[in-house]
């Protein structure tokens, strides 16, 4: 396949010879795509971003994982073989591992749904790559650049598998800051769009991403199930979307039927895209949006006597790094206080969290002692994780939870 762009040569990426300390080595062993820099024992002195690392065991001198050299991170190698066989690392073996990713896809894209995550990073053997598929067009984000040296090899493997016509390339900020390439983010690699904003389908429901300048990849797939789930249960109902952002459960709602739908975000620009996601379908119900800091607008609703059949509250991520667990958990559990008082008797509340830190477990509990607290009885529906083209393969890899609680008469 011939792309329409040339990119940078790169220096061909040679062969490290590594060892790990004990830990790193059982972490490798047992398939952690994970390994940091203080695990490391011995290295070639001049092993350079991209660089094939062979991992030997301290003892046996056997190979047990390669991954790929990140000099600039904590996570020094990002694992992309157990070496249960031999293997060489070539674009047959990218191309292989891309066909096994769509393969896991195929039932899902037997449903009315024409968008999907095709690689989801360490989870499919690609840490640091994400690949997204809205119709016919491909999008790559690219968040490390250990991709750099087989970068073209894997993007015509994506483009030839997802039959994608384009294909787009989206960078991280570091990425986007880096002098190792002549890539910009949102660049048509190959193809051609006629606008920035591609419409989809989700199980049949309309929607759009703007993929050369939108979040991400240009839409946030990984809810696609919650999605179907509470507009199939919103018919005839009234419903409050907070951090509704594209409205992705607002417009579901609407879709399947909802009497009136009130999209809930701090962004006014996220809230037109909602409103314009909702106009691609039919819908007679009354779609409201509000502007504004969910906390805030959520107290104000309460003050105004505002309930609700149906409240979803499904934040952006509360944890960057360790030390903002328990301010997160204190926020989960705000959002859970304001949105059992948000819901009718008879209403189901829906709550989510993407924040991997936060394990699942622990944020079911405090939802349950939440709502334990409350004066109005409930039961727990549903606890749900991640869809079909979200895999995960390891714990770090896990970050959707949601659950489903309907508040009794």
């Amino acid at each position: 396949m011939a792309f329409k762009r040339s990119f940078k040569a790169i220096e061909k990426p040679k062969n490290l010879a590594i060892k790990l300390n004990a830990k790193g080595e059982q972490s490798v062993v047992k398939g952690h795509p994970w390994v940091f820099s203080n695990s490391i024992v011995k290295i070639n002195d001049d092993a350079k971003t991209g660089d094939l690392a062979i991992i030997f065991s301290k003892n046996k001198n056997k190979v047990i994982g390669i991954g790929l050299y990140d000099a600039k991170s904590p996570i020094r190698i990002k694992m992309i073989h157990n070496a249960e066989t031999k293997v060489e690392i070539n674009s047959d073996f990218f191309h292989h591992k891309i066909k096994n990713a769509f393969d896991k896809r195929l039932e899902l894209l037997e449903t009315n749904t024409n968008s999907y995550r095709l690689l989801f990073g360490e989870n499919d053997g690609f840490p640091g790559l994400i690949a997204d598929v809205y119709d016919t067009v491909l999008v790559v984000k690219l968040y490390a650049e250990i991709w750099l040296p087989y970068l073209q090899a894997i993007l015509e493997s994506l483009q030839e598998i997802s039959n994608a016509e384009t294909l787009v390339m989206r960078l991280s900020r570091n990425l986007q800051n880096s002098p190792n390439h002549n890539l910009k983010d949102g660049d048509i690699i190959n193809g051609t769009l006629n606008n920035d904003v591609v419409e989809f389908i989700e199980h049949g429901v309309k929607f759009s991403a703007n993929v050369i300048k939108g979040h991400k990849t240009g839409y946030f797939l990984d809810h696609r199930a919650n999605r179907k789930r509470v507009g199939e249960l919103s018919r005839g109902k009234t419903v409050l979307d907070v951090f509704s952002y594209a409205g992705g459960f607002s417009v579901h709602a609407l879709a399947n039927g909802a009497e009136e739908v009130t999209s809930l975000d701090i962004s006014k620009q996220a809230l037109d895209m909602a409103r314009d996601n909702g106009k691609l379908n039919d819908y007679t119900g009354i779609h409201k949006t509000i502007s504004g800091d969910a906390f805030v607008e959520m107290k104000n609703l309460i003050k105004r006597g505002k309930r609700f059949d149906v409240v979803v509250i499904d934040p952006p991520s509360f944890v960057k790094q360790q030390s903002e667990i328990d301010l997160a958990k204190k926020k989960y559990a705000q959002l859970a206080e304001l949105g059992a008082r948000l819901t009718t008797k008879n209403g189901l509340l829906v709550l989510a969290s993407c924040s991997s830190r936060v394990l699942a477990q622990a944020f079911f509990d405090l939802n349950q002692r939440v709502l334990n607290a409350q004066p109005k009885l409930f039961e727990t529906i549903l606890k749900t994780k991640h869809d079909i083209d979200h895999p995960v393969t390891f714990p770090e890899g896990a970050y959707l939870k949601c659950g489903y609680y309907r508040f009794l008469e």
